[in-house]
Order: C-alpha cells, then sequence, then structure tokens
C-alpha cells in the first residue's frame, strides 16, 4: 500500500487528475456489466497474472493477447487484468491492449487507494474495478464506490472476515470473499458459506440485489 501511494502520487505529478476525471465523463465506449455477465454466463473470472508476492513471478513472458483470446474461448464470462507491476507483473497497458479483442466485461484489478486509478481505468477500456475492505476505510470505499459509478463502472467488492460485512451496504455490484488468509496465506472455502450465513448487515444488504 505505501509502495502504491508513492507510484500513484508519482502519476498525479505527470498528470493532473482533473483532467483526467474530466476525460474519464466524457469517455464515449459504455462499460459492460459485470455483475449481467456474471449471472448470465459460466459465472468465471479468468484472471490474467504474471507474477504474486509470495510465489514471484508465474509466467514471466505470458503474452496478454493470447491468453485473453484463449479465456474467451474457454467460457469466461469476464476478465481479470492485473495492473500493478510492482508486485504482480501488470500493466494498465494490457487492458488497453486486449479491450479490441473481447465483448466481455474487463475487471481491473489493483490496489485501488485514490480517484485517479478510476478515471486510469475508465480510460484505458475497464468495465469494473476491484476494492478491497481490508485497505480502505468504510467512508473511503463508499466514497470510491459511488465515484466508480458516477463514471459509468462497476465495482467488485473484495472482503475476508465477518468484520468486513458491514462494507458490503456501500453499494457494490459484486461481493467477491476471498478464503485466503492473508497474514498465514491459507486457502479455506469454508470460508465463503460462513459469511454467506452471517446474519448483521448481510441479509440486508443483498435482499436489494
Amino acid at each position: 500500500m505505501e509502495h502504491k501511494r508513492l507510484e500513484v502520487d508519482a502519476q498525479k505529478g505527470l498528470q493532473p487528475i482533473e483532467g483526467l476525471r474530466d476525460a474519464a465523463f466524457k469517455c464515449g465506449r459504455i462499460p459492460l456489466s459485470l455483475r449481467q455477465a456474471l449471472f448470465n454466463g459460466s459465472g468465471i473470472i479468468a484472471e490474467f497474472k504474471r507474477k504474486s508476492p509470495s510465489r514471484g513471478w508465474i509466467h514471466e513472458d505470458a503474452d496478454p493477447m493470447k491468453v485473453i483470446s484463449e479465456y474467451c474461448s474457454g467460457g469466461a464470462s469476464a476478465l481479470s487484468m492485473l495492473t500493478d507491476s510492482e508486485f504482480f507483473g501488470g500493466k494498465l497497458d494490457y487492458i488497453k491492449a486486449v479491450r479490441p479483442l473481447t465483448g466481455i466485461p474487463i475487471l481491473r484489478k489493483d490496489f485501488i487507494i485514490d480517484p485517479f486509478q478510476l478515471y486510469e481505468a475508465r480510460l484505458a477500456g475497464a468495465d469494473a474495478v476491484l476494492l478491497i475492505a481490508a485497505c480502505l476505510q468504510k467512508d473511503e470505499c463508499g466514497a470510491f464506490c459511488d465515484e466508480a459509478h458516477r463514471i459509468g463502472l462497476e465495482v467488485l467488492l473484495e472482503i475476508h472476515s465477518e468484520a468486513e460485512l458491514d462494507y458490503v451496504t456501500l453499494g457494490a455490484d459484486c461481493i467477491g470473499v476471498n478464503n485466503r488468509n492473508l497474514g498465514t496465506f491459507t486457502t479455506d472455502v469454508q470460508n465463503s458459506f460462513r459469511l454467506a450465513g452471517s446474519e448483521c448487515s448481510w441479509t440486508k444488504a443483498t435482499t436489494k440485489y
């Protein structure tokens, strides 16, 4: 997160946020619905991921054009493109490159900590962005969700625990449960079932969808 703040600040120094925001609002392309694509198709979001902080390089020479084509042929409902360079080997340019090749939604997956990144995503050709509850205060996450919707992007909200269930009231279009414990790196699929069965605001929030 600290590295991402430095990275975003550097980008904002090169391109004023006001101009980027105006361009995002004027963008003519109508975004595709990630939510509807998941309901109507296989429900699979296929991810282009060259590297991870825990495993290092997974496939350093992976060609996004080739991989995305195979994902689409294989029946993916949507695409997830890692755009963090330092830790995941991604680029925003990958979204720009594959956007003309596919008619399914593209999710920008990154550590979104500033509205600047929402505008970047819209102009690159993304249809949705990932917001991670563990990385954002609730009011901050709500503000980002609202701004994403204002420029036509949908939001996939990632939660990990019951402590983050209140975030589902913020109006995200899709809720994703990360079953990986970020402290131990162990994965427990039962985590999804535990959260889905939890009381509190979860039931109230999901009824409107």
